[in-house]
C-alpha cells in the first residue's frame, strides 16, 4: 500500500483518477481541495482516504504531509490571468514537488498539455511564445521541471483533447459538456473540408493509465495520452453518418476562406489561435491509451464519443 498525494481531484480527470484508485487498488490517498462538497464520489467513512482542505496557494501547509508520500499525482492546474497562471503551473507546482522526500518518493505523475509538444513529442516552441496563459506556463513548467535533481522520477502525462464526465456523478470536460452545442452546426459544418487531425482520450482512459503507471514501470517519462490520428473530415463524416446526416458535396476550406469567415463574423483571434489555424495537424509520433498497457479501452472511436455523451443516433 502505497501513500498518494492528489491535486485537482475535483475536476473531471480528478474524479476519474480518485474513483479508478478507490476501486482497483488499496492505496492511501490524500487530497487536495478547498471544497469537499465538489467531491461527487462517494468518500464518507472510507479510512483509505484523506481530505486536506486548501490549494495549490497555501501547499507549505502541507509540506509535512508531503514529506512522507511515496506517489504524487499532480492534476490541478491553473487556466486564468498571467499571474494566477504562473504561479500555480509553475511557482507552486515547483513548491510541491520540492517538499517531497527524494529518497521516499517514487514517483511523481505530472499534468501537461500535449498543446506543448510538436509532432515528434519534443516541445512546441511556439507554445511557449505564442500559448494562451496555460499553455505557455505548461511549457515552462516543464522546462523548470527538467532542471530538478528528482526529473528522473517524474513521468510527465501529456492528454490530448480530454472528454469526459457525466453532468450528475463527474463534471465534464470542456469540450465534452459543449459537444451538444458544438453538433448544433453539423449541418452547415458538413459541407466543408478541412485540412487538420488531432487525437482525443477520454478521463477513464486516462485514469486507467494513470492507475497502472503507480505501481510499473512507464515505457517512457513523456507519454502522451490519446487514441489513433483522426482528420477533420473523418470527424465530420462519422459525426453525419451517427447523426444520419447525408454529405452530397463538400467545398475546401483553405486558409484564405477561413480567414474570409474570421472577418466577416469579426471573430476574435489571439496569436495562439492564428498559429492553430496554420499549424493545423496537432498529432504526434507516439501516443498511448490504456490498450497499450494491456488494459481495455473505455472510448476508442467517433461513435463512443457520442454514445457515452448520450447523442441519439439519428436515423
Amino acid at each position: 500500500m502505497k501513500k498518494i498525494f492528489i491535486t485537482g481531484v475535483s475536476g473531471c480527470i480528478g474524479h476519474y483518477v480518485v474513483e479508478e484508485l478507490i476501486d482497483r487498488t488499496d492505496h492511501e490517498l490524500y487530497l487536495l481541495l478547498r471544497n469537499p462538497d465538489k467531491l461527487q464520489f462517494d468518500y464518507h467513512d472510507n479510512p483509505r482516504i484523506h481530505i486536506l482542505l486548501g490549494d495549490m496557494e497555501g501547499i507549505h501547509k502541507h509540506k509535512d504531509i508531503l514529506k512522507t508520500m511515496n506517489v504524487a499525482i499532480l492534476i490541478a492546474t491553473s487556466w486564468g490571468g498571467v499571474e494566477e497562471s504562473y504561479l500555480i503551473n509553475v511557482t507552486k507546482t515547483l513548491e510541491l514537488i520540492a517538499y517531497l522526500d527524494e529518497n521516499l518518493c517514487e514517483q511523481i505523475i505530472y499534468f501537461s498539455t500535449a498543446s506543448v509538444l510538436n509532432r515528434d513529442n519534443e516541445l512546441l516552441k511556439e507554445a511557449g511564445e505564442l500559448g494562451t496563459n496555460y499553455i505557455r506556463t505548461k511549457y515552462l513548467g516543464y522546462t523548470e521541471l527538467s532542471k530538478l535533481s528528482i526529473f528522473p522520477k517524474i513521468t510527465a502525462l501529456y492528454p490530448t483533447f480530454v472528454l469526459g464526465g457525466d453532468g450528475i456523478q463527474k463534471p465534464y470536460s470542456h469540450i465534452y459538456g459543449g459537444l451538444p452545442d458544438i453538433l448544433k452546426y453539423i449541418g452547415l459544418v458538413r459541407w466543408f473540408k478541412a485540412d487538420g487531425s488531432f487525437h482525443f482520450i477520454h478521463a477513464r482512459d486516462i485514469a486507467s493509465v494513470v492507475t497502472y503507471l503507480i505501481d510499473n514501470q512507464p515505457p517512457e517519462r513523456k507519454i502522451v495520452l490519446g487514441n489513433k490520428r483522426t482528420t477533420v473530415n473523418e470527424a465530420v463524416e462519422q459525426f453525419c453518418r451517427y447523426l444520419g446526416k447525408k454529405i452530397y458535396f463538400r467545398i475546401p476550406l483553405s486558409i484564405g476562406l477561413a480567414n474570409f469567415f474570421i472577418k466577416v463574423f469579426n471573430l476574435q483571434m489571439e496569436a495562439w489561435d492564428r498559429f492553430s489555424i496554420d499549424y493545423r495537424h496537432f498529432t504526434h509520433r507516439k501516443t498511448y491509451t490504456p490498450a497499450d498497457f494491456g488494459l481495455n479501452n473505455h472510448c476508442s472511436t467517433i461513435d463512443d464519443v457520442l454514445s457515452l455523451r448520450g447523442i441519439k443516433r439519428g436515423a
